[in-house]
């Protein structure tokens, strides 16, 4: 039961004081939230408003959400805003993205720090170098690749798209942080 192991893991400290040798051996996971099953795999071509090919991004599914790998050049030096959109299409200036993901109802406003957000497509902000490189991993809670599990599922009839904006998410304002312009889309599919 979830109260007798909290119980046990809260008196650990106290117990490897006194010399105590505990065992914790119940596997009791009925309190965890939802998993998915872990390995899916799927990538996006990362493309400017040229069309050309300025990198890629790798999604693998995890048990509790999805790691996303990015690997871009060709940006500013900077920070940039990154969002899953939720159309997969990168028709620049990749408006043809539409909004983010954000399914749930009620719709959760745009922001990591926003205390009524985030909405399912908010990520952290990503650091290009000073030679415009982006070499970042991100993970959510909020998305999926895997056909079940917790967060939006990415794969559905019309995909969804990841979008690399032109300035710094500040992860309050509305409606997109004051991210700027869209300026690499890669459409999300599975490899």
């Amino acid at each position: 039961m979830r109260a007798s192991r909290l119980a046990r893991l809260a008196a650990l400290p106290l117990m490897a004081t006194l010399g105590a040798c505990v065992s914790v051996t119940e596997n009791d996971y009925s309190d965890r939230p939802e998993r998915a099953s872990v390995g899916d795999f799927g990538e996006a071509t990362l493309r400017n408003a040229a069309g050309a090919n300025v990198g890629r991004a790798i999604l693998t599914q995890g048990p509790t959400g999805l790691l996303i790998r990015i690997e871009a050049d060709g940006l500013t030096p900077g920070w940039h805003g990154a969002h899953i959109h939720a159309t997969g299409q990168c028709a620049a200036p990749f408006t043809s993205a539409g909004g983010h993901i954000n399914h749930g109802e009620p719709k959760a406003p745009h922001g990591l720090l926003n205390a009524q957000g985030p909405d399912d497509g908010d990520l952290p902000n990503v650091y290009a170098d000073a030679q415009g490189r982006v070499r970042a991993e991100i993970f959510t809670t909020e998305a999926r690749i895997a056909s079940s599990g917790p967060g939006q599922w990415l794969w559905d009839a019309d995909g969804s798209a990841l979008v690399i904006h032109a300035n710094m998410d500040d992860h309050t304002s509305q409606p997109i942080g004051g991210a700027g312009d869209r300026v690499i889309c890669g459409v999300m599919a599975a490899g």
